[in-house]
């Protein structure tokens, strides 16, 4: 009897309480804009990356303190010089990415949230050495009142990218 009473007060304390997520979708809008962000991403394409980020955007690489936009740009630009890029999510090539928006509720202590996250492999040749690189990659994108892109954080070891960016823009001055 003590179990079955301990169960009841179990399930009426789980099935009561909150957790504060509202909505989690994966083929709604904002989901749907960051997959066609990260087409833009790999096409290259500059001004239809900048189309869904706000003016004031805010990029987190692996740091509490923010990159400029136009730090941003130059270090996309420079992934592109040098490197064919693709993504994939896991071992399937099928799906370049994991994107997924959770709407999380505000309070007094924190303004609601929509948040995008998405998971991939980031996997670039070298165009200089052709070596391949795999970075698993966490990027979640929150959004702003006007429907862009208000901050994004970057969740991922960039060593290696970084020295073969280095590496290429050597061999480039010589």
């Amino acid at each position: 009897m003590k179990k079955y009473i301990l169960i009841i007060i179990s399930v009426l304390i789980l099935g009561c309480s909150n957790s504060g997520v509202v909505l989690t979708t994966f083929d709604d809008d904002k989901s749907n804009a960051i997959r066609q962000h990260f087409q833009n991403y790999l096409n290259n394409d500059m001004d239809g990356l900048k189309s869904l980020w706000s003016p004031d955007l805010q990029v987190f690489l692996n740091s509490v303190e923010p990159i400029s936009l136009d730090e941003l740009v130059g270090l996309l630009e420079a992934q592109h010089e040098t490197f064919s890029i693709t993504m994939s999510w896991g071992n399937n090539e099928d799906i370049g990415y994991w994107v997924e928006t959770t709407d999380y509720p505000g309070d007094d202590s924190y303004d609601p949230a929509t948040v995008t996250q998405t998971w991939f492999n980031w996997i670039a040749t070298s165009n200089l050495t052709g070596d391949t690189i795999t970075l698993p990659a966490h990027i979640s994108f929150f959004w702003g009142d006007d429907g862009k892109i208000a901050a994004e954080y970057h969740m991922y070891d960039t060593g290696e990218m970084e020295a073969a960016i280095t590496e290429f823009q050597n061999a480039s001055q010589n």
